[in-house]
């Protein structure tokens, strides 16, 4: 990959989507509940928020490097939260933590 291929594939996994950072945490926490409710969760409201917010900017990072997240809007944005915050409680269980 030559270096200007590199910087531009970096540029585009760190850039948001039209949604902004208040619609990042807002979506996050949506997701957060939602994944807790699909991954059926000891943790409790709060920190599926947290997670759900988490969640969301990594997977949001993540996905960034497959397609093109920027041009993505509330539905996607939400969806790859909700992907995201579901991955990381999986991760929090096989890390022995009690979900």
């Amino acid at each position: 990959m030559d270096p200007v291929a590199a910087t531009e594939f970096l540029a585009r996994s760190t850039t948001l989507t039209s949604v902004g950072w208040i619609g990042y945490i807002i979506i996050g926490a949506i997701a957060g509940w939602i994944a807790g409710l699909i991954m059926k969760t000891k943790f409790g409201l709060l920190t599926d928020i947290v997670v759900g917010v988490v969640g969301a900017l990594i997977g949001g990072f993540l996905l960034s490097f497959v397609v093109d997240t920027a041009s993505g809007g509330w539905w996607f944005t939400l969806f790859t939260a909700i992907l995201g915050a579901v991955i990381l409680l999986w991760l929090l269980r096989l890390a022995g933590r009690d979900a």
